[in-house]
Formats: structure tokens, sequence, C-alpha cells
């Protein structure tokens, strides 16, 4: 079953707002998503995620969320550090992806991976009580949204007080040779990577939406404009990816 719905009153159901054209180019990649990361950053998104989960501070017997959770890499390294006695909702727009999520979880069949459930829902309306969740992960889907504050302002709204939201994705440097390199690599190894794949077409989208996302600074300051106290953007592999650590 590829999306669990919890029958619990924290929950309400709500109607995803994305177009048509992002929720489908998702569900397209979903079957290719996790090989094609392995491949495209020679293994380090794995270090990468490990740093966003470790900065959200979860520790045993926390409830977390991580939004936008794709195939469940983040679900997966929270749930570990929730332990048995946690719990882990991982929230997509995507079933495709969502179904993906449920399947490794069935495969890797550890222990207190059954404390995670997979939730079809809107990363811009979530469908939680206010102050519910210990910590946020949110892994290459902040840039996605189409509407970025109101995104934050759902995360901050179901965050408890004096937790941790952590957001990872590529970052938009101001330095011109990162970002040089950053659209060289999407154009001579991401882009004929994912056509292999027959993915070109749903790869190429990848440098507009990284010129339209937001500055690290950008991101702190929508952060801090939402109502976290804190807001630290780290820029991470090299200045290509980053990592905004926001204190509600």
């Amino acid at each position: 079953m590829a999306t669990l719905v919890p029958s619990s009153s924290i929950f309400r159901p709500t109607l995803v707002r994305c177009t048509n054209e992002r929720r489908a180019l998702f569900n397209r990649i979903a079957p290719v998503y996790d090989n094609l990361n392995d491949l495209l950053s020679l293994g380090q998104h794995r270090i990468w995620k490990r740093m966003a989960v470790s900065w959200t501070g979860a520790k045993l017997g926390d409830r977390v969320l991580d939004v936008c959770c794709g195939s469940g890499d983040l679900s997966f390294l929270l749930s570990d550090k929730v332990g048995c006695d946690g719990k882990v909702i991982g929230l997509d727009f995507s079933k495709d992806q969502l179904s993906i999520a449920s399947s490794r979880q069935q495969l890797l069949s550890k222990k207190c991976f059954t404390n995670i459930e997979w939730l079809e829902g809107d990363a811009l309306d979530l469908p939680f009580m206010d102050g519910w969740f210990d910590a946020i992960t949110m892994g290459y889907g902040l840039r996605n949204v189409v509407d970025k504050h109101k995104a934050m302002q759902e995360i901050f709204r179901v965050l408890k007080a004096d937790s941790t939201v952590s957001i990872l994705d590529f970052n938009k440097s101001n330095e011109s040779l990162t970002s040089a390199i950053t659209e060289w690599m999407i154009d001579n190894v991401v882009v004929p990577v994912a056509s292999g794949y027959g993915l070109s077409e749903e790869y190429i989208y990848l440098k507009s939406s990284i010129r339209e996302f937001l500055t690290g600074k950008e991101l702190e300051k929508l952060a801090l404009e939402v109502g976290f106290s804190d807001a630290r953007h780290y820029e991470i592999g090299g200045g290509i990816m980053g990592c905004l650590v926001a204190k509600r």
C-alpha cells in the first residue's frame, strides 16, 4: 500500500495544489530517481542527507515530518534517529514516489522502519495540528513548490516551539564561478545521464529552477519573516548544495 492515511484526528484531508505538469514530472522520474541520484552525485547525496537530518536534532521518541519525502531517503534516516518509540510521517504529492518509498520500507524490513507512515499531501496545506512535530526535514522540495512563503509558513505552524527544520536543496550561489560550474554540470553531466533513462526533458528544468530559487541569504530572510527565531544557511558539497537550518 503506497499511501497510509492515519485515522487520527490530527490528520485532515486536503487537496494538493500544484501544477499537473509538475506532479506528472515527478511521477515519471520516480522509477529511476534513486539510481540517478547515486550516479549524478557519486553517492555524495547520502552524506548531504545525513547532515540535513543531524541538523534537525531529532532524537529517540520524537515525532517528525519529512515534507516532499520522495522515495524516502530522509524519512528512513529520521526513523533511525527517533527509533521504534518515535514516529515519522513522509509526505509527498507524488503517488508514484510514495509507492516506491513504501516498497523500500518493506524490502529494507528494519524494525524501526515500521514507525514510518506515507501520506499523499500538499506542502502548502499540511494536514496536521499546530505545533505537532519535534523536527522537520525537506529535501529538494522547497525549490519546486509554487509558493515558497506559504510552504515555510506551514512548516513553522506544525513545528513545535524551540524545534528545528532542515531544508536541503541545490544552492543558488552568489559566486559566478560556482553558478557556472553548476550549470556546466547540469548541461554536460545531469541531462546526458538522464537522457540514458529517457528523461532528458524532465531534467532540463533543473537549471531554470535553480536560477529562480532563493540564495542562502534570501532563504534565511524568508525563514525569519515567517516567524523562525534563528535561520542559517550552510553551503555544502563544494557550494553546489545548501541546507537551511531554522529554529522555531
